[in-house]
């Protein structure tokens, strides 16, 4: 529960200090004198997003501190999955700077607007005349029976599951498209493929080739060549060999002279040795020589395959076409692996379905069983809210479309008097019957929520007289189990409170101050009066309040 509220240089309030306490809190005030500032500091508190329009001086910076007693309230779990420090009595506290920015802290630790929101959930329900709207749309009409069902740990489990299936529905979704838009494209690439790995290239090949081809295509002029350097080299009487052997045995005789003979000498004995190995090398090649037809057409062949892959691809060099395979069996390989991945999918996506199944299946057996103790209980209590001939026909089909809380649909009709024909709440409702409904709404949710903090704003719009006593009641109990506000223009509800709090306004050196003061029992006396009669406060208006109160 919420036990005090500051706030500092907000709207039209400069400072404001209040304590609350359990039970029953009634807030009053005229039109227009800063309730619905109160409720806008609140949900700052709360994590609402914030701009420079919320400073009363723009030179300084708002603050707004709530204190909870969450002892009783189970989220020691909360505060440890967000590295918080829990404390039984926890302090949020939201500044805005002038600046514009905004910061939030739950016990002195910094935090985000995300994890105040979160936090939020588990403190207060601010309920507004919106909210009274919104009780026609079927998720919140979802919400309600869910509430009774206790379906809230069975939903969470399928929103889980349900999370998962949708992201594997789209990824196989992308996988099939991609599939279908690549098929013909890799039937291509793999035939390119196959030409490429027919050919068997390897690096250098090509020049291999080329060389042999030209050895093989040129045999005899090469053979000739070959044989007539050998004759020259060889000649017995004017060979070169012979010369060269003639030239060193006359340097030899002399070598000994100088130096520069024995140099002489030693190179042309090197050069003897080198140009008789060179011969050596000549005869050998001459001998390897042969004419083979067969071999040069296979080479002819095999460079004749390499040149039109090198014309197709648009490439120069057999490098190039081993890159190009590389990157085809790459291509090829990830079509595999896309059909292994939808595989895969596919079975994760049969057994996520019958996991959602499952859970909607339960979800929607306890809708089922919860619908008439819903139906009952808002019947019981609306009765005595002036609806006797209430009847409510709630219709949930389970369907086949995965929904966010299940696989159900459902029609929540409303007839408020013998005669008529169900109808849609939002048709045929009307907005003090809506006030109503929402009433037993929150009075039976109540009794199944752990929630502290409720706050109705103007609940009773559209009501009066008894069937206003009777609301402000059933708020009372309710106050039994939780911590309930209401803010009302009603003296019959306003009477019902454990403690009774004014919005007033204020002016001080001619600025307007919006101020909230708890009443004593003679000022509540005197304001449920003036709720009665207006601002002339008269005996008989007193004398009413008095009797409200008693």
């Amino acid at each position: 529960m919420i036990t005090s509220l500051s706030i500092k240089n907000y709207a039209l309030i400069e400072k404001l200090s209040i304590d609350f306490s359990k039970g029953f809190s009634i807030i009053t005030g005229e039109t227009g004198a800063g309730k619905s500032i109160i409720l806008g500091a609140l949900g700052l508190v709360l994590g609402k997003r914030a701009d420079l329009t919320s400073l009363k001086n723009k030179e300084e910076k708002c603050v707004i501190e709530a204190h909870f007693k969450i002892s009783k309230y189970n989220l020691e779990t909360f505060f440890e999955a967000n590295d918080l420090d829990y404390e039984d009595d926890t302090i949020i506290r939201r500044e805005i700077l002038p600046s514009g920015k905004s910061r939030a802290f739950i016990n002195d630790s910094p935090v985000n607007l995300q994890e105040l929101q979160e936090l939020s959930l588990y403190l207060i329900d601010i309920h507004s005349q919106q909210q009274t709207q919104e009780l026609s749309e079927e998720s919140v009409q979802f919400q309600i029976i869910d509430a009774i069902a206790n379906n809230l740990s069975v939903i969470t489990d399928y929103q889980n599951v349900l999370k998962g299936y949708k992201s594997d529905k789209t990824k196989l979704n992308a996988l099939l498209k991609k599939q279908s838009e690549s098929t013909k494209e890799q039937e291509y690439n793999t035939f390119l493929l196959n030409e490429l790995v027919a050919a068997q290239l390897k690096s250098g090949q090509q020049e291999e080739l080329e060389e042999e081809f030209e050895k093989l295509n040129n045999v005899e002029i090469i053979k000739e060549s070959l044989d007539k350097s050998l004759a020259i080299a060889n000649e017995e009487q004017f060979g070169v060999i012979q010369s060269l052997n003639e030239i060193k045995a006359s340097l030899h005789k002399i070598a000994t002279f100088s130096t520069e003979y024995g140099a002489f000498f030693e190179r042309i004995t090197s050069l003897a040795i080198d140009f008789d190995d060179v011969s050596g090398e000549l005869q050998k090649a001459s001998e390897k020589l042969l004419n083979d037809p067969a071999q040069l057409d296979f080479i002819s062949q095999k460079l004749q395959v390499i040149y039109n892959l090198q014309k197709k691809h648009q490439v120069a060099t057999v490098d190039d076409l081993i890159e190009i395979q590389t990157k085809l069996e790459n291509s090829v390989l990830e079509l595999g692996n896309i059909e292994e991945e939808i595989a895969k999918l596919t079975a994760s996506i049969e057994q996520k379905t019958n996991e959602l199944d499952a859970f909607a299946s339960k979800i929607h057996e306890n809708r089922i069983a919860a619908i008439p103790l819903l139906s009952d209980k808002l019947i019981a209590i609306l009765e005595t809210l002036g609806m006797p001939n209430v009847r409510f026909k709630i219709d949930i089909n389970y369907g086949d479309t995965y929904y966010q809380n299940g696989k159900d649909e459902l029609q929540f009709l409303f007839s408020a008097n013998k005669g008529t024909d169900f109808g849609l709440l939002k048709k045929v409702a009307s907005g003090g019957e809506m006030s109503r409904i929402m009433l037993a709404v929150k009075a039976i949710l109540a009794q199944y929520s752990k929630l502290p903090t409720l706050i109705f704003d103007e609940i009773d719009t559209g009501v009066s007289g008894e069937i206003a006593v009777r609301m402000g009641e059933i708020m009372k109990e309710m106050s039994q189990q939780m911590q309930i506000f209401a803010i009302t223009h009603l003296p019959q509800i306003a009477a019902k409170g454990d403690s009774h709090f004014k919005v007033f306004k204020s002016t001080v050196d001619d600025d307007t101050q919006s101020e909230l003061k708890l009443l004593s029992q003679e000022e509540r006396v005197v304001e449920i009066a003036q709720m009665l009669s207006g601002s002339v406060v008269s005996d008989s208006a007193l004398n009413h309040a008095k009797a409200l109160l008693n």
